[in-house]
Parts: structure tokens; C-alpha cells; sequence
């Protein structure tokens, strides 16, 4: 068996949001996001105003501790740090002209920290964290007046730090707004009150300003390089009827359709259909279908687990904690918040990209959310979370398999590379970091910075370039 391989250059690191770690949620002129209301994640009802109980208020206090945080990064080897731009940070109600001035010097602070470090930023434009103002005047992206204020929004960001940063990201897991429409869209209209149109006319309208985006990233900062980011998941036929086959095809074509279009520049004959079969007529200018041409340079996924798919009604079930659908795979483990742990989904869904995009593929998001112990070895507060090592250990070896299969792959940021705020659940005690910060549900704790048993694991998979695995 040949040994593991990864491409000289390949870009190791780690994933953040904005909303997950910065806090300060009212301080340098910020804005409120939709995820100041949103106390309880995807899982609970949001709220009319901020609430002390949203963990995300605080944050991790990255705003205030990021040199200390970006050097813990440099001294794991980080080659790359994935980051979004809180867009309430630059322009706070999101339809102004100009941009808080503060709020992009903060990232200049930011920018200037990664550089002193060689730390290549790979930066999100939107994740997750539309200005608040958006959605309950606009109802989100249900308004095409959204494109120009992200075309505005990401302009700003490009000529101010297109010189700075290289790799670009438009919209985080970009096909999630079906499923969390408040948390992905900015839609205020309860998801139980809308059309099917308007999500779809939401998802045209998201599709046509990353293109944009990516349009306008070419002119301002021609050597940066855009890329979509997509959730990834990769779905097996319950059984070997071909009724359950057809199921899988349609599940993957709710999910491809965006990478498609990202990377083809028109939508697919299947969306199409479904939309004619739904009845649903989008509104698509020619300057919308002149826009999608503008296709990206990488795709970019997120991979957490995997799900099958049946024909048969009375096996529907739904995998706890899956917001995308599908059904609980009987072969699989699952992690304490039901995602089910499937390596080898990953090495399959690399090859599937790439067979259908031919586009440089970079894993922005993977990782093992878990209740970690703060302990004490030999006089050290640590964590020993063997767990999350094997988790970590057992998906890149599959990232180097689809490597040997001849995949481009640019690099991996794992998520949650220090402990944040769940998107899902809005927790802290879902940790997926290789730095524990002591920060609890309750909002307790000192915001301490630990480094747990998988700090030195990763330091040493990036200090050989993958050759530390172990099959």
C-alpha cells in the first residue's frame, strides 16, 4: 500500500465565522446580524432583540484576543486561516453607501497579524451573517435589491483588501437556504410561510450576486482567486432498488445544482424540470444569465457526514441533527449530535466533484463536535480528545486516497480550529477545536485559551505535510 501523499504547497489551517468567535456584536460600530437574534442556533425561535443567553454576543472575544489566537495558529504550523468579514461590521444596516471605516480597519488588524505569521488569510465574504436591517426591511434575499448591496458590500472588501488576500469565498454552504432560510438568507418570513418560489427566487438571486462577485473580484483584484463554498453530502441508496437509486440522483441534484451553476455558468435541465414540475417561473433578466457566466476559479465544500436515501415512505426517517434531509445510514456511527462519521463519504465526494467540475477542490470545513474534558496532565491543562485525533486522522487519509485518484486538492482548514459558538445549536459545549477556550453554555468561564492533546497531533501532520498519518 503506497504511503500517503499530499502536494508540496498544500494549504493546512483552520475555519472560523465571524459571528462564531469575534463577540463585541455592538462595539466598533457594528451592526446587528441575524445571528444576534438567534439565542437557540437553527434549532430554536429568534428573538426581537439581542439576549444575554446568545453566546455569540461574546463570542470567544476574538475581536480582542486575535494576535493571541493567530500566533497559537502560527505555532500549529498554520500555512492558511479561513475567517469571514461580518458584513454589519462594514456597512452595519447593509444598504448604506459608504462603509464603517472601523469596522475594516479591524480587519486590516487581522490581515496584518496573519501576515507577520505567513499565514495566507482565505477569507469568507458571507457566512451565515446578514445584516439584520436586511431582513426585517428587505425579508433577505427574497428582494433582488440584495444583490446590490452585497455587490456594494463586496467591492468595498475587494479594493480595500485585494492586494492582501488572495483567496476568496462568496457565500458559506450557499445551498443551505432552502433548509435555514433566517440563519442562510436573511429571510424573516417564517420558513413555515414560505413558497417554494420565494426560496428558490431567494437561491437565484444568492447565485447571481456571487457571480457578480466573482466578476467584480477580476477587475479590482485580478491575481485573487473566488471560489463558491458548498455543504457537501454525499448520499447512498438504502437498499439496491433502483427506485431508492432514482432517490439518491434527485438528493444529489438539490445539492449539485449550485456547484453548476457556480462552475458552468447556467442552470442544469434537472433544475429546470423541477422547477417546471413545482410550477415555479424565476425571474431571470439577461443581465442575470450574462452575470452567471462569470464562473469561479475553485469550489470549495464543507464534509461532516453522510446520509442514504430510500424510495419507501415508511423508512423516511430523518438523522438527528441533518438540516439537509436525508436518512440515517444503518452502517455508520454517529457523533453525540447524531451526524453520522463517515471517512471514506469524503474520498467519494472529492472524486465527485472533481469528475464534474474539473475545478481545484479545497476542504474549508470538517470536524468532530464533542464535549471535551479540560484536565490536567503532568501540571498542564489539556484536553485528551483521542477521539477527535482519530476523527481527523481517519478523513485525511481518505483526502490523500482521492489525491492518488488524481483530485485536485488545494488544502484543509478543519473546523472550529479553536473552540466557537455551534452555528447549529448555538453551544459551546459542541467543541471542535484544537484550543480550548473555557468559556461554557452558561456564558461562564475566563475565555483561557488551552491546548488540547490534538494541537500537537495537527502541528506535526502540517510540520510533515501528511506524512505523521496513520492508516
Amino acid at each position: 500500500m503506497s504511503s500517503i501523499t499530499f502536494p508540496d504547497g498544500f494549504l493546512w489551517g483552520g475555519a472560523t465565522a465571524a459571528n462564531q468567535l469575534e463577540g463585541a456584536y455592538d462595539e466598533g460600530g457594528k451592526g446587528l446580524s441575524v445571528q444576534d437574534v438567534m439565542p437557540r442556533g437553527i434549532v430554536g425561535p429568534r428573538t426581537a432583540e439581542p439576549t444575554p443567553d446568545n453566546l455569540k454576543l461574546v463570542g470567544i472575544d476574538f475581536y480582542h484576543r486575535y494576535a493571541e489566537d493567530i500566533a497559537l495558529f502560527a505555532k500549529m504550523g498554520f500555512k492558511t486561516f479561513r475567517f469571514s468579514i461580518a458584513w454589519s461590521r462594514i456597512f452595519p444596516k447593509g444598504d448604506e453607501s459608504e462603509p464603517n471605516e472601523e469596522g475594516l480597519a479591524f480587519y486590516d488588524r487581522v490581515l496584518d497579524e496573519l501576515e507577520k505569521h505567513g499565514i495566507e488569510p482565505l477569507v469568507t465574504i458571507s457566512h451565515y451573517e446578514t445584516p439584520l436591517h436586511l431582513a426585517e426591511a428587505y425579508d433577505g434575499w427574497t428582494d433582488r435589491r440584495l444583490i446590490g448591496f452585497y455587490e456594494n458590500y463586496a467591492r468595498t472588501l475587494f479594493e480595500r483588501y485585494g492586494s492582501r488576500v488572495k483567496y476568496w469565498l462568496t457565500f458559506n454552504e450557499i445551498n443551505s437556504l432552502l433548509h435555514a432560510p433566517f440563519m442562510s438568507g436573511g429571510i424573516n418570513t417564517p420558513k413555515e410561510q414560505l413558497t417554494e418560489q420565494q426560496l428558490y427566487q431567494a437561491m437565484h438571486h444568492e447565485l447571481v450576486a456571487s457571480a457578480r462577485a466573482t466578476r467584480i473580484a477580476r477587475e479590482v483584484a485580478p491575481n485573487a482567486q473566488i471560489g463558491c463554498m458548498v455543504l457537501s453530502m454525499p448520499v447512498y441508496p438504502l437498499s439496491p432498488s433502483p427506485a431508492d437509486a432514482l432517490e439518491v440522483m434527485a438528493f444529489d441534484h438539490s445539492n449539485l445544482v449550485y456547484g453548476d451553476v457556480h462552475t458552468r455558468g447556467v442552470y442544469p435541465g434537472y433544475f429546470l424540470r423541477t422547477l417546471s414540475e413545482k410550477g415555479i417561473e424565476l425571474e431571470i433578466t439577461d443581465e442575470d444569465r450574462d452575470d452567471l457566466t462569470n464562473t469561479v476559479d475553485f469550489v470549495s465544500f464543507s464534509y461532516y457526514m453522510s446520509v442514504a436515501a430510500t424510495a419507501d415512505p415508511a423508512k423516511k426517517a430523518t438523522g438527528e441533527g441533518n438540516i439537509m434531509g436525508g436518512v440515517p445510514n444503518p452502517t455508520l456511527e454517529a457523533s453525540e449530535w447524531g451526524w453520522q462519521i463517515d471517512p471514506i463519504g469524503l474520498r467519494l465526494v472529492l472524486n465527485q466533484f472533481w469528475d464534474r467540475w474539473q475545478k481545484p477542490l479545497f476542504i474549508v470545513e470538517n470536524g468532530l463536535g464533542a464535549k471535551d474534558q479540560l484536565v490536567e496532565v503532568d501540571g498542564v491543562k489539556t484536553v485528551v480528545d483521542d477521539y477527535r485525533i482519530a476523527y481527523l486522522n481517519d478523513h485525511l487519509v481518505q483526502v490523500g486516497e482521492a489525491i492518488a485518484d488524481g483530485v485536485e486538492v488545494m488544502g484543509y482548514t478543519p473546523w472550529g480550529c479553536i473552540d466557537l459558538v455551534s452555528a447549529s445549536t448555538a453551544q459551546l459545549s459542541k467543541r471542535y477545536g484544537f484550543i480550548y477556550v473555557d468559556r461554557n453554555d452558561d456564558g461562564s468561564g475566563t475565555l483561557e485559551r488551552y491546548e488540547k492533546k490534538s494541537f500537537d497531533w495537527y502541528a506535526e501532520v502540517i510540520r510533515t505535510n501528511g506524512a505523521s498519518l496513520t492508516r
